[in-house]
Protein backbone atom coordinates (compact mmCIF):
# COMPACT_ATOMS: atom_id res chain seq x y z
CA UNK A 1 0.00 0.00 0.00
CA UNK A 2 2.76 2.37 1.05
CA UNK A 3 4.72 1.36 -1.68
CA UNK A 4 2.38 1.75 -4.32
CA UNK A 5 1.82 5.98 -2.96
CA UNK A 6 5.09 6.06 -3.45
CA UNK A 7 5.86 5.11 -6.76
CA UNK A 8 2.95 6.79 -7.54
CA UNK A 9 2.00 9.39 -5.40
CA UNK A 10 5.20 10.70 -4.42
CA UNK A 11 4.63 13.11 -7.26
CA UNK A 12 1.85 14.15 -4.67
CA UNK A 13 3.86 15.06 -1.76
CA UNK A 14 2.14 18.35 0.00
CA UNK A 15 3.83 21.35 2.02
CA UNK A 16 1.70 24.64 3.63
CA UNK A 17 3.20 27.42 2.57
CA UNK A 18 3.51 30.23 -0.11
CA UNK A 19 3.87 29.30 -3.87
CA UNK A 20 6.07 31.03 -6.33
CA UNK A 21 7.28 29.46 -10.10
CA UNK A 22 10.99 30.01 -8.21
CA UNK A 23 10.22 27.37 -5.55
CA UNK A 24 11.96 24.41 -6.68
CA UNK A 25 9.91 21.89 -6.58
CA UNK A 26 7.84 23.64 -9.27
CA UNK A 27 7.94 21.05 -12.57
CA UNK A 28 7.68 18.09 -13.71
CA UNK A 29 8.72 14.52 -12.35
CA UNK A 30 9.10 11.21 -13.45
CA UNK A 31 7.75 8.85 -10.40
CA UNK A 32 9.21 5.82 -9.41
CA UNK A 33 6.82 3.83 -11.76
CA UNK A 34 7.39 5.83 -14.92
CA UNK A 35 4.52 8.43 -14.75
CA UNK A 36 4.69 12.07 -14.88
CA UNK A 37 3.79 14.19 -11.90
CA UNK A 38 3.23 18.05 -12.31
CA UNK A 39 3.68 19.93 -8.83
CA UNK A 40 2.24 23.71 -9.24
CA UNK A 41 1.82 26.66 -7.17
CA UNK A 42 -1.85 26.12 -5.59
CA UNK A 43 -3.88 27.62 -2.90
CA UNK A 44 -0.78 28.74 -1.28
CA UNK A 45 1.01 25.77 -1.38
CA UNK A 46 2.24 23.10 -4.14
CA UNK A 47 -0.18 20.56 -5.50
CA UNK A 48 0.99 17.07 -7.26
CA UNK A 49 -1.47 16.25 -10.46
CA UNK A 50 -0.78 12.75 -12.29
CA UNK A 51 -0.42 13.75 -15.97
CA UNK A 52 0.04 10.10 -17.05
CA UNK A 53 -0.42 6.78 -16.48
CA UNK A 54 -3.62 4.56 -15.38
CA UNK A 55 -4.64 7.88 -13.03
CA UNK A 56 -3.69 10.77 -15.39
CA UNK A 57 -5.45 14.00 -14.13
CA UNK A 58 -5.48 12.96 -10.45
CA UNK A 59 -4.14 15.45 -7.78
CA UNK A 60 -2.53 13.05 -5.54
CA UNK A 61 -0.42 16.04 -2.75
CA UNK A 62 -0.45 18.85 -1.30
CA UNK A 63 3.29 20.23 -0.29
CA UNK A 64 4.76 23.34 1.33
CA UNK A 65 7.64 24.45 2.22
CA UNK A 66 10.77 26.54 1.03
CA UNK A 67 14.24 26.04 -0.07
CA UNK A 68 14.38 22.61 -1.16
CA UNK A 69 12.91 21.12 1.85
CA UNK A 70 8.73 20.26 1.67
CA UNK A 71 6.19 18.44 3.56
CA UNK A 72 2.30 17.94 3.32
CA UNK A 73 0.23 14.88 2.39
CA UNK A 74 0.44 12.25 -0.31
CA UNK A 75 -2.52 10.07 -1.32
CA UNK A 76 -2.08 6.68 -2.46
CA UNK A 77 -4.25 7.11 -5.91
CA UNK A 78 -4.97 3.27 -6.14
CA UNK A 79 -6.93 3.86 -2.67
CA UNK A 80 -7.59 7.37 -1.96
CA UNK A 81 -5.85 6.73 1.19
CA UNK A 82 -4.03 9.61 1.87
CA UNK A 83 -0.60 9.70 4.47
CA UNK A 84 1.57 12.40 5.83
CA UNK A 85 4.85 12.75 3.22
CA UNK A 86 7.57 14.96 2.61
CA UNK A 87 9.91 15.84 0.20
CA UNK A 88 13.52 17.16 -0.40
CA UNK A 89 14.70 18.75 -3.74
CA UNK A 90 18.36 18.29 -4.59
CA UNK A 91 19.23 19.70 -8.33
CA UNK A 92 16.90 17.46 -10.48
CA UNK A 93 16.10 14.96 -7.96
CA UNK A 94 13.09 14.63 -5.47
CA UNK A 95 13.45 12.54 -2.29
CA UNK A 96 9.52 11.66 -1.73
CA UNK A 97 8.77 9.82 1.47
CA UNK A 98 5.79 8.51 2.71
CA UNK A 99 4.17 7.64 5.99
CA UNK A 100 2.17 5.59 8.00
CA UNK A 101 1.92 7.12 11.87
CA UNK A 102 5.05 8.63 11.34
CA UNK A 103 6.90 5.34 12.20
CA UNK A 104 6.24 3.30 8.61
CA UNK A 105 7.58 5.13 6.20
CA UNK A 106 8.97 4.49 1.97
CA UNK A 107 10.87 6.95 0.10
CA UNK A 108 11.71 6.83 -3.55
CA UNK A 109 13.71 9.29 -5.40
CA UNK A 110 11.89 11.25 -9.15
CA UNK A 111 13.64 13.10 -11.23
CA UNK A 112 12.75 15.81 -13.18
CA UNK A 113 11.61 16.04 -17.04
Amino acid sequence: MIRTLLMTAALALGVAGTASAAEPIVGNWKTATGATAEIAPCGGAFCVTLKTGKHAGKRIGNLSGTNGSYSGEITDPETDKTYSGSGDVNGNSLKMKGCVLKVLCKSQTWSRL
